[in-house]
């Protein structure tokens, strides 16, 4: 039988202090990269070039590896976010989690809007290659996508660690990597994003929900669990 077990004062600021930690780290790549972005500076411009046309899967591709390239990008998309989470908010509600059901709302609901105003403020133009390549009208950095799976991944850990073991903890982590990472490296395949809006948009969507959370968590009641 299980009981539970109060967090110390030290238990309970360790976490959320590495939290913030952790968004601010996210907050600076964002903000260094927008920076080279806007600045023009070469040495990252060059490598987004390179990156670019290295990945790029070409116009001539086949139409089962366009399908292939849609489905691996398809969970960054706003609607898979909401389909995944829609009825984790409702079963939090149920549960009495209110506190969490609120910020998981927030979180996942705000990173969307939020990237598109970054997208804005930068105003990065989408790659452009001889054969046409995607030819996108909207803008390019932070990749959306990047930031949708990041926010989507970011929020699923927060949820489910408390109550995986050890080895489950290790399993989701690298699962939830996998994930980023595929989703984040479709978009440079379609050729629709840069590799510094690719890191971007996942720094941002994780440093976005990674602070969200932590406000949304503060102050509430927190246990851990231990086998009697």
């Amino acid at each position: 039988m299980g009981q539970a077990v109060p967090v110390t004062t030290a238990q309970r600021v360790h976490p959320m202090g590495s939290r913030l930690a952790a968004a601010g780290t996210c907050a600076l790549v964002v903000v260094l990269l927008g920076a080279g972005v806007a600045g023009g500076w070469g040495p990252q411009l060059r490598l987004d070039d390179a990156v670019s046309v290295a990945l790029y899967a070409g116009d001539d591709r086949s139409r089962a590896v366009s399908v292939l390239l849609e489905v691996l990008t398809a969970p960054g998309y706003t609607v898979a976010r909401l389909l995944v989470f829609a009825p984790v908010v409702v079963w939090l509600v149920r549960v009495g989690r209110r506190r969490d059901a609120v910020w998981v709302t927030v979180a996942v609901v705000g990173v969307g809007p939020l990237n598109s105003g970054l997208k804005e403020l930068v105003g990065r133009v989408r790659p452009d290659f001889p054969g046409g390549g995607a030819g996108y009208d909207s803008l390019s950095f932070p990749s959306g996508h990047s930031s949708g799976i990041a926010c989507l991944v970011v929020t699923a850990l927060l949820l489910a660690w408390p109550v995986l073991s050890g080895a489950g903890r290790r399993w989701a982590a690298v699962a939830g990597l996998a994930l980023v990472v595929v989703v984040g490296l479709s978009r440079i395949w379609l050729g629709v994003h840069y590799l510094s809006d690719v890191v971007a948009g996942w720094a941002f969507g994780a440093g976005w929900t990674l602070l969200v959370a932590t406000i949304g968590q503060r102050g509430g009641e927190r246990v851990r669990w231990t086998r009697a």
